[in-house]
């Protein structure tokens, strides 16, 4: 599919000054399943949904270890957020080796930006069809950035990226303000409760999502299966909780409505007494 004469080179300005190839790149993240990371000053949350194309095959991984205290989730081309993880895998490995201390989030992040944007400059390449969440942990805090296949970079307290990613960009925004000093837990439940909402009324379970943490004193990893319902279930009984009181409430004010006493109809007046 073409759009216009402009966009069968990477390389190729239109006059209104776009790269529609590096559009097309970007337009491939909005199409892979969703991503979600959030952060708050100790850990970050990183999250996806694993969809299967068939039934009878298995997902493709989306969350993956980089080092001990960072991870990225990928949304778009499995193939090509597999390949770039490995590139930042070397670069963790490279520098630890040189400097024996773990890369800084911010300085990895560049790098794998720089990377990215060569592609956009080079006629016999292409861009990365996908786009990266980095979650990490270094002497600065906690960080979360957003890579973009053009080679702009992000960083954020809270986002989504991927199909159906609006619903939970909503979510986020409304509540990213108690991100900041929320626990651990909450942010892994406030990170499911995203993943739910791009779910579009599908039924929320730990086969269908992974979850991933990285904080003080705890090295990046992923959550099992069993930890993920259990949270799953806490957030079910959470949400059930106001509409109970709801209940009770509407019950309560039926009841008063049956109690209030009945006014007695007018007395019929007497011709008599005009």
């Amino acid at each position: 599919m073409f759009r216009n004469q402009y966009d069968t080179d990477v390389t190729t300005w239109s006059p209104a000054g776009r790269l529609f190839q590096v559009e097309y790149a970007m337009e491939a993240v909005k199409q892979g399943s969703a991503a979600i990371g959030l952060r708050s000053k100790t850990h970050v949350v990183l999250a996806s949904v694993n969809k299967s194309n068939s039934e009878l095959s298995s997902h493709q991984k989306k969350i993956f270890k980089i080092d001990n205290h960072i991870g990225v989730a990928i949304a778009g081309l499995t193939a090509d957020g597999r390949v770039l993880s490995k590139y930042l895998r070397s670069e963790c490995i490279n520098y630890s080796f040189t400097y024996e201390s773990p890369l800084a989030v911010g300085r990895l992040v560049v790098q794998l930006a720089d990377k990215a944007q060569v592609c956009t400059q080079r006629s016999w390449k292409r861009p990365y069809g996908v786009g990266l969440l980095v979650a990490g942990l270094d002497e600065s805090g906690a960080h979360l950035y957003y890579n973009c296949p053009s080679g702009n970079y992000f960083e954020y307290q809270a986002f989504a990226i991927g199909s159906r990613s609006q619903s939970a960009k909503t979510y986020l925004e409304r509540k990213f303000e108690s991100f900041a000093n929320s626990s651990r837990d909450d942010l892994i439940k406030d990170a499911l409760f995203a993943i739910k909402e791009t779910l579009q009324g599908e039924k929320l379970t730990s086969s269908i999502c992974t979850v991933a943490v990285v904080g003080l004193e705890e090295d990046f990893h992923i959550l099992d299966q069993k930890t993920i319902q259990d949270f799953i279930e806490l957030l079910e009984i959470r949400e059930e909780a106001p509409m109970q009181e709801e209940a009770g409430q509407d019950g309560g004010a039926a009841m008063q409505e049956d109690r209030s006493p009945e006014v007695p109809p007018p007395a019929p007046m007497d011709i008599g007494d005009l």
